[in-house]
């Protein structure tokens, strides 16, 4: 889920704003006071973030 959304903040951001429907990416950086003008650097970190956990579980699942 983390994945997704960073990845959907990130083509919301990329095309200023111009996909309406992804709400959720606009959820946390919009209502986040400490994140307004980091909104790019925010979802990179959220699309990282989730890449590193699929990655952890995909692995914990393995062992």
């Amino acid at each position: 889920m983390l994945l997704v959304s960073g990845v959907a903040g990130l083509i919301r951001e990329l095309a200023d704003g111009w996909f309406g429907f992804l709400g959720l990416a606009r959820f946390l950086t919009e209502n986040a006071w400490f994140l307004r003008g980091r909104e790019l650097f925010a979802n990179i970190v959220v699309a990282v973030l989730g890449l590193v956990l699929a990655i952890a579980g995909s692995r914990r699942a393995e062992a």
